[in-house]
């Protein structure tokens, strides 16, 4: 950095850290005036700004039925615009003498000042309003304080609702009140809050800045919203289990690690829902389904966050036919109520979730995209030669399983962006999932693909105890190998399902990136609202 370059940097600090100075300045004379904002405890909102706006219009709509726009043909400029006035003060003086009266709050984001009367912007959670405050309205004392008042600065406002002569709803106050001084300076209004590190890290800043993420946060509300009233159309009960477990288990994942010090003993935060939500099967709750947090350690990219929110449901006496129909149905469901069609376009790409969701097993999905068949293939060996043939890297542990997958990842995946259930898993990849009974080698397991994302997981889930205890014992023999992502033995979730779990289906969502797909964003610190940085000190 030049000397130069230095030197206009420290101005510009100079010049922020007396603008902060006046800042602290202007609240201090406040607090000595008996106007200290933040003795107020609350305020009595009536009414949002898009409230206004459409209530304004309504009345409007009534009360000026059948008004006609005066014609100006023929006048030359200033006739025009004094019949134009003529018509304003007359549709004016209508809506005045039967006035929409309204307390609106929100924070100041523009303010023009001019002599006796001024202009600001006031913005809540529904949108921004004109609001037009004068001295004789608000009076002196209370129009000299406004004058000094900051852009962040969080007012209520009493006033009633007119059309300005540009065309604008606005609000004339008739009361103005500081409910919150901003000691801060907000991001340039016309370049915003760009930084994409400072959005995450300060969220609240990028809410108050830029509308299009507070819109995505307030449709992630609608989507868990409207997944509850699908599940709740099929009765299904939402539960909560622990985060805090002796055992994490339920995917192929690195926990977190933590101790409980009451307990003196270790811990980890839990990697799935899956064990305890099979648990309440077997206590006969039947169709069960939790939203929760849960933790992996691992790495961060724009797909993956350590810690991210997931659904599990399990519903017993189906299988995962049952939970395809069910998925699709659910995915339907949202992209109507919350898109507003099954139509949807991700990064300029449409998504058609309407028609039927195309159904592929993951062998048929590698003979159309890699060319290989790999029901054809008997050994390890053969589908290690073939892996090598092909460029696929793999481990020295790895099975033919292990290869289909790899396969799968690698010539697969980057085709499915239409909606498309992959089946049929091998087993070697799958410990808690039902055999087909057709072909053992495999299981009664699919996963979602959209927009070539896997979308979700879901299984004819395991209920033979034997069965079960031989697939844990591999899974530590995995670990002991060297796979750090391999699950344990659990006893009691054996000892639950020797006392009888019935046929079920179950199946994992990652809401993240649902909220991505139905939101159009493009990664997913975009949609947590607080997502894992790495500390700046």
């Amino acid at each position: 950095m030049s000397q130069e370059q230095n030197q206009t940097q420290k101005n510009q600090e100079q010049d922020v850290n007396q603008l902060l100075k006046v800042r602290r300045e202007k609240l201090a004379a406040l607090q000595a005036a008996g106007k200290d904002p933040f003795q107020i405890t609350k305020y009595d909102q009536t009414h949002h700004t898009s409230d206004a706006k459409e209530l304004y219009t309504a009345h409007e709509t009534e009360l000026l039925a059948g008004r006609k726009q005066p014609s100006v043909e023929g006048l030359d400029e200033q006739q025009a615009k004094e019949v134009l006035n003529e018509d304003y003060n007359e549709r004016r003086t209508i809506m005045d003498a039967s006035p929409i009266n309204v307390s609106i709050a929100g924070r100041m984001m523009f303010k023009r000042v001019m002599g006796k009367a001024s202009f600001c912007n006031i913005k809540d959670l529904k949108g921004t309003i004109q609001v037009y405050v004068a001295k004789d309205a608000i009076g002196e004392e209370a129009y000299a304080d406004f004058k000094k008042s900051d852009i962040g600065d969080i007012f209520g406002v009493k006033g009633y609702v007119f059309r300005t002569k540009t065309g604008e709803i606005s609000i004339h106050a008739v009361e103005m009140t500081l409910l919150s001084k901003s000691l801060q300076i907000l991001p340039e209004k016309f370049h915003g809050l760009t930084d994409t590190d400072t959005r995450y890290r300060q969220r609240y800043v990028d809410l108050i800045m830029n509308d299009e993420s507070k819109e995505v946060f307030i449709k992630r509300s609608k989507i868990l919203k409207e997944i509850r009233n699908f599940l709740a159309g099929r009765d299904f009960m939402e539960v909560e289990t622990p985060t805090l477990v002796s055992n994490a288990g339920g995917a192929a994942a690195r926990p977190f690690e933590t101790h409980y010090n009451a307990l003196n003993e270790d811990v980890k935060l839990r990697i799935s829902l899956e064990l305890y939500l099979k648990r309440l099967i077997v206590g006969g709750l039947e169709r069960v389904y939790e939203i929760g947090r849960v933790y992996r350690n691992e790495g961060v990219d724009t797909r993956h966050n350590p810690e991210f929110t997931l659904m599990e449901l399990y519903q017993a006496y189906t299988d995962y036919e049952g939970m395809m129909e069910l998925t699709e149905s659910m995915f339907r469901y949202l992209a109507e109520t919350v898109c507003g069609s099954t139509k949807i376009s991700y990064n300029g790409v449409e998504i058609d979730l309407g028609k039927p969701f195309e159904r592929l097993t993951m062998i048929d999905a590698i003979k159309k995209y890699a060319g290989v068949d790999f029901d054809a293939v008997a050994t390890d060996e053969e589908a290690k030669a073939i892996a090598k043939e092909h460029h696929v890297e793999y481990e020295e542990r790895h099975t033919k399983g292990d290869i289909v997958n790899l396969f799968f990842e690698e010539f697969c995946e980057e085709n499915l962006v239409q909606p498309t259930f992959i089946m049929d898993h091998p087993l070697a990849i799958s410990p808690l999932t039902k055999k087909k009974p057709s072909d053992p080698s495999k299981v009664e397991r699919f996963e979602l693909f959209i927009n070539t994302w896997e979308m979700c997981n879901a299984y004819s889930e395991l209920n033979d105890p034997i069965d079960q205890r031989e697939r844990f014992a591999q899974q530590d023999a995995n670990a002991a190998a060297g796979d750090d992502e391999a699950e344990h033995t659990d006893e009691d979730f054996l000892n639950a399902l020797e006392i009888g779990m019935p046929p079920t289906g179950g199946i994992g969502y990652g809401i993240d990136r649902l909220v991505m797909l139905l939101t159009d964003s493009q990664a997913i610190r975009d949609v947590l609202l607080f997502p894992t940085m790495k500390s700046l000190n």
